[in-house]
């Protein structure tokens, strides 16, 4: 949306009614409302009419799909009427996967997540994964980029190196992101707003910061007003 900062608040709300006023607070500073496993699985459509309402806001519809392709492209074509601008899936369920994803969402973009902003080094090698972490980011990234997803989902620690690989045109989506001094919580690669958009970064992804704050609606304020200024002054 134009004038708002390039946030997506993550609506991680137990009931529509407080999903709906967050999203209510929130929608006139920043771009994005992301709805997520939780939210989904247990209102389904009913929650996208409910946070989305009338507005044009972009909705981020966070389902992480992962399964084979043809079970894929039935899940996408059967959420593609809700409208998403944004609809994730796992890039680890490779590449006719995410061809699949990408035939039924013609009019919103297929975001693929690389390696959940929660996992380090050492989940890495428990998974049986071998070199770093950011390697396997970027090629996980570039692969998907070439069977059709038009954005990336990565921590701000690799968006830099993703940037380079996949282009200008690639949304890039950072969550884990946190002003500094805020409380990493359950996630292990995180950074601030400002370091993710300078690095490359198109949308960042805010949630408990905001949603957990005693006014969400000043907190979102704050944090994109401290995005405005940082644009200015690198401008």
């Amino acid at each position: 949306m134009t004038g708002t900062a390039p946030i997506a608040v993550a609506l991680d709300a137990h009931d529509l009614e407080t999903a709906s006023a967050w999203a209510t607070a929130v929608e006139p500073h920043v771009s994005t409302l992301k709805i997520g496993l939780e939210l989904f699985c247990r209102f389904g459509p009913a929650a996208v009419a409910s946070v989305r309402g009338g507005s044009r806001i972009d909705l981020f519809l966070d389902l992480k799909i992962h399964d084979i392709p043809n079970t894929v492209g039935a899940a996408v074509r059967s959420v593609a009427r809700l409208r998403p601008t944004y609809l994730t899936v796992h890039a680890l369920g490779g590449r006719a996967m995410i061809e699949a994803a990408a035939e039924q969402l013609p009019d919103g973009k297929i975001a693929a997540v690389t390696l959940l902003t929660s996992l380090d080094d050492g989940d890495l090698a428990e998974l049986g994964m071998t070199g770093e972490l950011g390697d396997a980011v970027r090629r996980l990234a570039v692969m998907s980029v070439s069977a059709g997803a038009r954005a990336i989902v990565c921590s701000a620690r690799e968006v830099a190196a993703v940037r380079a690989e996949v282009g200008p045109d690639i949304t890039l989506i950072t969550p884990g992101v946190r002003t500094a001094g805020a409380e990493a919580q359950d996630q292990a690669r995180v950074a601030t707003p400002e370091q993710a958009l300078s690095d490359g970064a198109n949308l960042v992804v805010i949630g408990r910061q905001i949603t957990d704050a005693a006014d969400p609606g000043a907190a979102a304020a704050s944090l994109a007003a401290g995005i405005r200024r940082f644009r200015r002054a690198s401008s």
